[in-house]
């Protein structure tokens, strides 16, 4: 938790109304309260017994105990021999806030195959389920992406619909006993589920439901319960949690855009999106997650075409789950489809069009881990997620942990008053958060035409920039200029594993220009990229040194009021070496002596292999539009 402070106002109206609410014995407020709010380290992605994929790598970690896991408790991971782990995690600090996300998916076909009392535990399905997992894998998931059931399911699918009701309670039960609402509000749990959709052609619909409280629908909404779209997920929403009895209220996260192929987000040019869908979509989806355990999808660099080189961080060399496991049905990465920047300049074509932007998102980022183990994102002791992967491997079986394309994934950052469900969630509403690829940094940014160029000297950074601007996430008041303070900090990491400096920090600003043409600049603000820091790739030793804290005021130099135009901000940190070049140097391979390269380490070696990486943390952005095409909020 970190305090870097909304206008006196709205500090005013807010107090007020907790008062009013404590009056009318609303929960208390936490001990930790602070109307500039706090930071929060959360992973709103996580996937447990519960869910096929996880389960077919022999996944045995409960949502209680991924949870106690979230919290500092250690926790037994596969490969298990005779009952026992052979691995165990622990995390050296522990998380603010989590959420079980299982796939609704095929819920209750696991449930159903791994109850031996069911009727179908003996079905051809099952006992492949459970003798075969990777033919289950493919054959279960195959049946799903494509909006079927098995035919262990019976009429309509309801045996499975049926089953997936035990599970389900056991995920609400697990949420509940782990959230804290006392005084110390020590953690947050959320309830939450995957809606795993996939386009006709196989690509990536993935979406996380994150709901504000236990107010939630009697069984999760899948992708095989609707019609193959999107927005009959919410729809569903709309029908089953907000026009429901009760205060239900939920928020979609869409992942792995990377893997879209562009079907996760139309582009104005492929779609004719109704109003009233561009409107629910802008109802529920105020995130996109940009970093997670199968890659990053912020950007995409491609050597002659992209100008940023910092895009080429955790890239997957295929567009599509299919091109990874069928080579004859992948294809290349398209740059633009999918990755956060087109999204955003697609989302302003849409607000001149619509006025109404559905792609307003912000950042946060997640592990998608498939061992039960929210936050476990240390480069130093990765244990690979599995899931879309192999499974993840152990130690017993030598090699590389997890596919060499993979990575430990990222963490949502979260400014809010204070840790409870409400003010997370209504963070994660307006926007106020961020992504991490795994470190802790601290970032806030400030906008608006108000903003004191001096704002870094002062005492109360966040009080003034609250004030004066807009903090990340918000639209900006039309103006005559746009000013920008951004404030970084490093993570300090822990005593086992210190932090690493800060090389740069930026502002990426996109728009579209007179001619129709999307555009984009990156902006080096404080810093240095050229500040000499460097790894010995034969020890994974870091050499020199960066900056612990990094702070600028920037005004955009081609600013027009006239042209609408978003900017978010990225702290990047020096090199490091990555997860797959630290197992490699710590297993003793040199790759100049080919008798050094054990079964299983092939990759380490391969053209393929990244071994230096630079973590980042990229803010939510901030948005201008010109005072006559401003889109509506509603």
């Amino acid at each position: 938790m970190v305090a870097l402070t909304p206008p006196a106002t709205a500090v005013a109206l807010f107090a007020a109304a907790v008062l009013a609410a404590s009056a009318a014995g609303a929960e208390p407020e936490c001990a930790q309260y602070n109307p500039q709010n706090n930071l929060y380290w959360g992973d709103l992605h996580v996937h447990t017994r519960y869910s096929l994929d996880a389960s077919t790598q022999d996944t045995r970690t409960t949502p209680a105990q991924a949870y106690a896991f979230a919290r500092g408790a250690p926790l037994a991971i596969q490969p298990w021999i005779d009952g026992v782990a052979q691995r165990r995690l622990q995390l050296q600090r522990p998380l603010d806030f989590a959420a079980v996300t299982d796939h609704a998916e095929l819920i209750g076909e696991v449930a159903l195959c791994t109850d031996p009392d069911s009727y179908a535990h003996g079905s051809l399905y099952c006992r492949t389920f459970r003798n075969f997992p990777r033919a289950a894998f493919f054959i279960f998931n195959t049946t799903a992406a494509r909006g079927g059931r098995l035919g262990l399911c019976g009429e309509n699918g309801e045996r499975c619909l049926d089953a997936a009701r035990k599970p389900w309670a056991d995920i609400r039960a697990a949420a509940e006993a782990a959230n804290d609402d006392g005084e110390s509000c020590s953690f947050t749990s959320f309830i939450a589920y995957e809606w795993t959709g996939a386009s006709e052609n196989l690509a990536n619909l993935h979406r996380n439901i994150i709901f504000r409280n236990a107010r939630v629908p009697a069984v999760p909404h899948s992708f095989i319960d609707g019609d193959g779209t999107v927005d009959s997920l919410f729809r569903a929403l709309d029908r089953d949690c907000l026009q429901a009895d009760g205060d239900c209220d939920a928020l979609v996260i869409p992942h792995n855009s990377n893997l879209s192929d562009g079907a996760m987000f139309p582009a104005p040019s492929s779609s004719t999106m109704a109003l009233e869908q561009a409107q629910r979509r802008r109802r529920f989806e105020t995130l996109m997650e940009v970093y997670q355990h199968k890659g990053a999808s912020e950007c995409y660099f491609q050597p002659g075409v992209s100008e940023d080189e910092l895009c080429a961080f955790e890239q997957l060399p295929y567009g599509t789950f299919s091109g990874k496991f069928v080579g004859w049905l992948s294809k290349p990465v398209k740059p633009g489809a999918g990755f956060a920047r087109s999204v955003l300049r697609d989302g302003l074509a849409y607000a001149g069009q619509l006025s109404v932007n559905p792609y307003e998102l912000g950042f946060i980022g997640s592990t998608d881990t498939h061992l039960g183990a929210p936050g476990a994102v240390s480069e130093t002791d990765y244990a690979g997620h599995g899931g879309a992967g192999a499974p993840a491997s152990g130690e017993n079986s030598g090699g590389l942990v997890d596919d060499l394309e993979f990575n430990p994934g990222g963490l949502a950052a979260i400014w809010a008053p204070q840790n409870r469900r409400d003010e997370l969630f209504e963070a994660l509403r307006r926007r106020e958060v961020y992504a991490s690829s795994g470190p802790r940094i601290t970032l806030r940014l400030f906008a608006g035409e108000d903003i004191r160029a001096d704002l870094c000297e002062a005492a109360e950074f966040a009080e003034q920039g609250y004030r004066d601007g807009v903090p990340m996430g918000a639209v900006m008041p039309a103006s005559g200029r746009v000013r920008i303070a951004v404030a970084a900090a490093a993570d300090p990491g822990t005593e086992q594993s210190p932090g690493l400096d800060l090389q740069r920090l930026q502002i990426v600003k996109g728009w579209i220009d007179e001619g129709g043409a999307a555009r984009e600049r990156v902006f080096d603000i404080a810093g240095d990229p050229d500040n000499g820091a460097g790894v010995d790739l034969a020890t994974c030793r870091p050499r020199g040194e960066g900056f612990s804290q990094l702070c600028s005021v920037w005004q955009d130099p081609d600013f027009s009021a006239t042209t609408a135009a978003y900017y978010y901000a990225r702290a990047v940190e020096n090199p490091r070496c990555r997860w797959s070049q630290q197992i490699c140097v710590a297993s003793g391979v040199d790759c100049a002596e080919p008798s050094t390269i054990g079964n299983g380490f092939e990759a380490c070696c391969s053209a393929e292999h990244r071994p230096l990486i630079q973590e980042r943390a990229i803010s939510s952005p901030v948005w201008h539009y010109p005072a006559a095409d401003a889109p509506t909020t509603e």
